[in-house]
C-alpha cells in the first residue's frame, strides 16, 4: 500500500513538474509578444479636450471618450465596495488570478467546447482592458494571466485598483467611473447616492445593454445583485440595503457640465489646439484656458440675444410655428409628448396654446407644465407684414393667439412672454486693447441653430465705423480737430458711366462750413469725402492697412471713405483698439494657455503689439469720438453726437465711440471704448440684401420704445451698452493721459481761428495749432473729461 501510495506521489509531482514546465514553455513562447507592463506606471488615460474661462468655467469638451480621472482616495468607499463585490471579492487576497475561476473556465471549454471566459480578476480586466483585446481565445487568456501576475509584481493593489475604475467603458461614451457619474445622473462622485453607485458597479459586465438609460428594468435587476452581494459580505447594513432597494430607477444622458455659454468662442479655441497638436488634442487630456471671463461672456450673450429679440418684437409676430389642431383639442399627455420632443433655444421655449381669453391664454410650457400668458406678454405682438410694416396693434389675445397653437415664449420677470426665433442675427465681440485677448464673443444668436460665427466670419459693409480711420489719416495730412470742412452737397460726374455720384449725409441736412470734431462726432457722410480728397486715396489705403484691414479686397474709390468695405466685427474691434491703446495694432486671440493633464503648461499666449500711429493722432481721434458720445456747442447751438444714449447709459466720461449704419440699412454697428475695453456690436440679416427696416410707434407699449428707422445707434448702440454696463464695473473712470506733442488752444467755433482765451478749448499737435484770430463764439471745452453733461 504504501508502495502504490509513494509511486502515485511521485506521479503527482511528474504531473506537476510537467505542468509548471509546460507553462514555463509557453512563458517562452509567449513572451517575445508579451507587452511591457511597466508602462502602466505612466500610462497616460486618454482624457477629453476641455475649453474654459479665465476662472475656471467649462465652456465646451471635445472627445470622443468621457473620462475624467480620479485618485482612489477621493473615490467613495461604498463605490469601491460596490465594485469589489461584483466583480472581484478576493482582490486584495489573491496574487491577480483566480485559481478557481480559471478551473471552472478550462472545465467548461473541455467538456463543451464554448471558449467562454471565465470569472476574470480585477487585475486580469486591467491586462485586458490596457494590453489586450476582447477576444475569446486561450492563448489571449494565458496572455492575460501571465500580464496579470506581472502587473500584481509591478504596482500595488490600490494603483491597479485605481487603474481599473479610470479606464473600464460603462457605456455612453463614459470611461471611469467618474465620467459615468457624471453622463447618468450628472453629478461627481461624492453626490452619488448608495443605489447609484450600485447601479454603475452593475455596468462592466455589459455596458450597453444594462445600461439605465437604454434598459431601465434591466438595469435595475443588476442593481439589486449589486446590493445584495454588498448586503452579503457585510459593505451595507440591511437598512442601507432596504433604502437604496427603494429607490427609484431614475437616470437619462447629461453631457459635459457646461457652466458658461460661449460655443462661438469654444469653437476657435479648438480650432487652435487642433492647429498646434492635431488629432492629439482629442486625447491628451488639454485644458485649454480662454481669455474670457465668464461675467463679460455672460453679459455679452445676454446683450446680443436681447437686442436680436427687441429688434423682432418691434418689427411684428409672425405667428405660431405650427397649429397642432382646430377642432377636438389633444390630451394633456399627447401634449406633453409633443413638447418633450421639441427643441429649446435659450431663452425660447416651445409652448402650446390650451384656451384663450379676452387678455390672457393658458398653455403647457415644455418642462413646466400648464402656465398663464398674460396681456403684458402678449400686448406687443401686431402682426409682421414686412420689415419695414407691421398690422394693428392687438386689442385681445385672441387677436393673436388660438387654441393649439404651438408657440415660443420666453421668461418675463415671474411669468411668461410670446416669442419668436428672430430673422436678423448679429455678433459682439470685446479686446483688452492693450494686448488683444478676447474678452468676450458672441457669433449669433444660438449656436444650435447655426455654427456661423458672425464675429469672426462676417465680412459686413462698415459703413459709418470707418470714418475714424479715414479722419486718423487726415489729421497726420494737414488737417486738425478745428480745421472747417465745407458741409454741402457733393454731385460728381462721372464721365465714364455716364451718371453722377451724389452721396448723402444721413439725415440728409447740410451745415455748410463744420470744424473737423463735430464732422466726425455727427457722422457728416460728405465731410468724410471731402477729407478723403483732400488726403489722397493712397494714403487713406496704407492707413487701413496698417490698423489690420485687407486693402486687396477694398476699391480704390471715394465711396470708401461711406463704409463700402467689408470687415467682421473682430477686425472692427481690433482696429479701434489701436485708438484706445495710444496707437499700436494689437493682434486678437482667444487662447490665454494650455495645459495637460497634469497641469504642465504647453502653449503660453506672447500679445503682439506693433505702433501703427502715434500716440497724438490715436488722442486726437479718440478725443473726437468722445464728442461722438457726449455732443458739444458750435456758434451758440449745442447738438449731439450720433451715439449720445452712451453717455446717459453709462454715465463716465472715458467712453469713445462710432455709430455705423450702411446704406438701406442692412448692417448697423457700434464700435466704441474705454482704456480697459473695446468692443464692437453688429447686427444684420445673413441675406445681404435684406435691409433692417423701420417700425412705427406701437400704442401699446410705453415712451421708451424704439420706433422708426433702424441705425447703428438704435439697434447696435443698445447691445453695446447692455455689455459695457457689466464688463466695466469694476474699471474706475480714468482721464486719458495727454501726449506730450499735444497743445491746447482756445478757438473760435464758428471758424476755427485762435481767440484770445475765450471761446472752446481744443488739442492741436504742437506746431499745427491755428496763428490766425478770430472771434470768440463758444463756451464749452472739449476733450475727455472736460465736456460738462449739462445737456443731460
Amino acid at each position: 500500500m504504501l508502495k502504490w501510495l509513494s509511486r502515485l506521489f511521485l506521479f503527482g509531482l511528474f504531473l506537476v513538474f510537467c505542468g509548471v514546465a509546460a507553462i514555463f514553455v509557453v512563458y517562452q513562447q509567449l513572451r517575445p509578444e508579451l507587452p511591457d507592463v511597466s508602462t502602466l506606471r505612466d500610462v497616460r488615460l486618454e482624457t477629453p479636450m476641455r475649453v474654459f474661462s479665465q476662472d475656471g468655467e467649462l465652456i465646451s469638451q471635445y472627445g470622443e471618450q468621457r473620462r475624467n480621472p480620479i485618485a482612489i482616495e477621493q473615490m467613495p468607499p461604498q463605490l469601491i465596495a460596490a465594485f469589489l463585490a461584483t466583480e472581484d471579492a478576493r482582490f486584495y487576497e489573491h496574487p491577480g488570478i483566480d485559481p478557481i475561476g480559471i478551473t471552472r473556465a478550462a472545465v467548461i471549454w473541455l467538456t463543451t467546447g464554448e471558449k467562454r471566459q471565465g470569472a476574470s480578476t480585477i487585475t486580469q480586466q486591467v491586462a485586458r482592458n490596457f494590453f489586450l483585446s476582447r477576444e475569446k481565445t486561450v492563448i489571449r487568456k494565458i496572455k492575460e494571466i501571465f500580464l496579470a501576475l506581472h502587473i500584481e509584481s509591478l504596482l500595488t493593489k490600490d494603483e491597479i485598483l485605481e487603474l481599473y475604475l479610470n479606464k473600464i467603458p460603462l457605456g455612453h461614451r463614459s470611461h471611469g467611473v467618474a465620467a459615468a457619474a457624471q453622463v447618468y445622473y450628472g453629478k461627481t462622485l461624492d453626490q452619488l447616492t448608495l443605489a447609484e453607485m450600485a447601479m454603475i458597479a452593475g455596468l462592466p459586465q455589459a455596458p450597453s445593454v444594462l445600461n439605465p438609460i437604454r434598459s431601465p428594468q434591466r438595469a435595475g435587476e443588476r442593481r439589486a445583485l449589486v446590493l445584495g452581494r454588498m448586503l452579503e459580505t457585510g459593505k451595507i447594513s440591511q437598512a442601507e440595503y432596504d433604502q437604496a432597494m427603494a429607490e427609484p430607477v431614475a437616470a437619462r444622458y447629461h453631457g459635459a457640465e457646461i457652466t458658461l455659454n460661449a460655443p462661438y468662442l469654444a469653437e476657435m479655441a479648438h480650432q487652435f489646439a487642433l492647429t498646434l497638436f492635431g488629432d492629439e488634442a482629442y486625447t491628451r487630456g488639454l485644458n485649454i484656458y480662454t481669455t474670457v471671463y465668464a461675467d463679460e461672456q455672460q453679459a455679452a450673450t445676454q446683450a446680443l440675444v436681447d437686442g436680436l429679440l427687441a429688434y423682432d418684437l418691434r418689427h411684428g409676430y409672425r405667428g405660431p410655428v405650427e397649429q397642432l389642431w382646430q377642432g377636438t383639442p389633444w390630451g394633456a399627455e399627447r401634449i406633453r409628448q409633443h413638447l418633450d420632443e421639441q427643441p429649446g433655444y435659450w431663452p425660447l421655449e416651445p409652448a402650446v396654446v390650451t384656451a384663450v381669453a379676452e387678455r390672457s391664454a393658458t398653455m403647457v410650457v415644455k418642462g413646466k407644465g400648464e402656465r398663464s400668458l398674460d396681456w403684458d406678454g402678449i400686448k406687443w405682438a401686431r402682426r409682421y407684414i414686412a420689415d419695414n410694416r407691421q398690422g394693428n396693434a392687438p386689442r385681445q389675445a385672441k387677436d393673436i393667439l388660438a387654441s393649439g397653437d404651438q408657440i415660443w415664449v420666453r421668461p418675463l420677470g415671474e411669468g411668461w412672454m410670446l416669442a419668436q426665433l428672430p430673422d436678423i442675427n448679429g455678433a459682439l465681440v470685446a479686446l483688452e486693447p492693450h494686448s488683444g485677448a478676447v474678452t468676450a464673443l458672441v457669433g449669433g444668436f444660438n449656436f444650435t441653430l447655426n455654427k456661423f460665427n458672425r464675429a469672426e466670419q462676417a465680412e459686413r459693409q462698415m459703413g459709418s465705423n470707418i470714418k475714424p480711420f479715414i479722419y486718423s489719416a487726415a489729421l497726420d495730412n494737414g488737417f486738425t480737430l478745428a480745421s472747417m470742412v465745407n458741409d454741402a452737397p457733393i454731385n460728381h460726374w462721372d464721365a465714364g458711366s455716364g451718371n453722377a455720384w451724389r452721396p448723402r449725409n444721413s439725415p440728409n441736412v447740410y451745415d455748410g462750413p463744420i470744424r473737423v470734431r463735430e464732422a466726425l462726432a455727427r457722422s457728416k457722410n460728405v465731410v468724410s469725402i471731402r477729407l478723403l480728397r483732400d488726403t489722397g486715396i493712397p494714403v487713406a489705403m496704407q492707413r487701413l492697412n496698417d490698423f489690420g484691414f485687407n486693402t486687396a479686397r477694398i476699391p480704390a474709390t471715394e465711396s470708401l471713405a461711406l463704409g463700402s468695405p467689408s470687415a467682421t466685427p473682430l477686425e472692427m474691434a481690433t482696429g479701434y483698439a489701436a485708438f484706445a491703446n495710444g496707437g499700436s495694432k494689437v493682434t486678437p486671440f482667444v487662447v490665454e494657455r494650455i495645459e495637460d493633464a497634469h497641469g504642465q503648461v504647453l502653449y503660453q499666449s506672447k500679445p503682439v503689439v506693433t505702433p501703427i500711429i502715434s500716440p497724438e493722432n490715436a488722442f486726437l481721434v479718440t478725443d473726437a469720438l468722445s464728442s461722438a458720445i457726449w455732443g458739444g456747442s458750435s456758434s451758440g447751438r449745442r447738438w449731439n453726437g450720433t451715439g449720445w444714449r452712451a453717455g446717459r447709459a453709462l454715465e463716465r466720461k472715458d467712453i469713445a465711440g462710432k455709430t455705423g449704419t450702411t446704406n438701406d440699412s442692412r448692417d448697423a454697428w457700434f464700435s466704441g471704448f474705454t482704456p480697459d475695453r473695446v468692443a464692437t456690436a453688429w447686427v444684420g440679416f445673413d441675406d445681404f440684401g435684406r435691409p433692417l427696416g423701420r417700425t412705427a410707434h406701437n400704442p401699446n407699449l410705453g415712451s421708451e420704445q424704439v420706433a422708426g428707422g433702424e441705425f447703428g445707434a438704435s439697434t447696435a448702440l443698445p447691445i453695446w451698452i447692455d455689455y459695457m454696463k457689466v464688463a466695466l464695473k469694476d474699471f474706475p473712470e480714468r482721464q486719458r493721459p495727454v501726449p506730450e506733442k499735444l497743445v491746447t488752444v482756445n478757438i473760435d467755433t464758428g471758424s476755427g481761428l485762435r481767440t484770445d482765451g475765450r471761446g472752446l478749448t481744443e488739442y492741436f499737435v504742437e506746431g499745427s495749432e491755428p496763428r490766425r484770430y478770430g472771434r470768440a463764439g463758444g463756451s464749452q471745452q472739449f476733450g475727455g473729461t472736460s465736456i460738462t453733461d449739462e445737456l443731460f
